[in-house]
């Protein structure tokens, strides 16, 4: 995604103004009563705030000119619910507004569907969150959100964890001047690392040089879990006969292994 570009959806993004804080007060003024023109131009002094928050979904193969658009929306929504009472900086509302319509508009178009039930549920949760950070300043934990929506804490994390954006394996999580650490790179294999592979091919082997009934006790102590009187009475052997057995086949393949 070339979120660098100069220009995006047809805005030249290097001469962008920045309004002073002053400017900002005059301006949201004028919104209040009714005046769309003050409202274009708030717009207009704030696409640096969309500009930094597309920033973050680098690698998405997303669009740079469709998130751009998307931020835009969650800009105007930011505007047309802000409460100047809370004595919050804009910036500090509007940025999760944005970020918040972009990831509803990744989700939406995520090739891995999730039921329209899970995503309501999800959605209801997500635009709680936004009103209860709006209305203390501080952000929620999942029992003051599943509160706010009138659900258990588990269908609330369940629904959450559901619509989370699914990572590539070669995104890069840190760099330092040197080789990217990639996802892929934290990611670990507890059954099938070279050890264990190595280890079964060693343990068939030994198994090969071991008779037919020195392979049936060790299977049926070590592969099927029986205990020695178990595989005694099964094959018709006594249990001293099965230890002896079992010894003899163990002291073969530790010397082979």
């Amino acid at each position: 995604m070339a979120v660098h570009k100069v220009e995006i959806c047809g805005v030249n993004t290097s001469k962008l103004p920045i309004l002073t804080n002053e400017q900002k007060e005059i301006l949201f003024d004028k919104i209040l009563k009714g005046d769309l023109k003050a409202r274009e131009e708030y717009i207009y002094g704030n696409l640096r705030l969309v500009l930094s928050v597309i920033q973050r979904f680098n690698n998405r193969g997303e669009h740079a000119d469709d998130l751009f658009q998307v931020g835009c929306i969650g800009l105007m929504k930011a505007i047309d619910n802000f409460d100047i009472s809370h004595n919050v900086k804009f910036s500090t509302y509007a940025v999760p507004m944005i970020i918040g319509e972009i990831r509803r508009y990744l989700r939406d178009n995520n090739s891995i569907r999730v039921s329209r039930s899970l995503r309501d549920t999800a959605y209801k949760a997500l635009q709680a969150k936004e009103r209860l950070t709006l209305e203390h300043s501080k952000e929620p934990t999942i029992m003051e959100i599943a509160k706010e929506v009138g659900l258990p804490k588990e269908e609330v994390v369940f629904a959450l964890n559901a619509i989370q954006d699914p990572v590539s394996l070669f995104e890069p999580v840190y760099q330092d001047g040197g080789d990217a650490l990639y996802v892929m790179d934290q990611v670990k294999d507890e059954k099938n690392h070279d050890e264990l592979w190595m280890e079964s091919i060693v343990l068939n082997e030994g198994m090969k040089r071991l008779n037919e009934r020195e392979k049936l006790i060790l299977s049926l102590r070590f592969f099927q879990g029986k205990t020695q009187m178990e595989v005694a009475d099964e094959i018709g052997i006594s249990q001293a006969q099965v230890s002896r057995l079992e010894k003899t086949a163990l002291k073969h393949m530790r010397k082979y292994v």
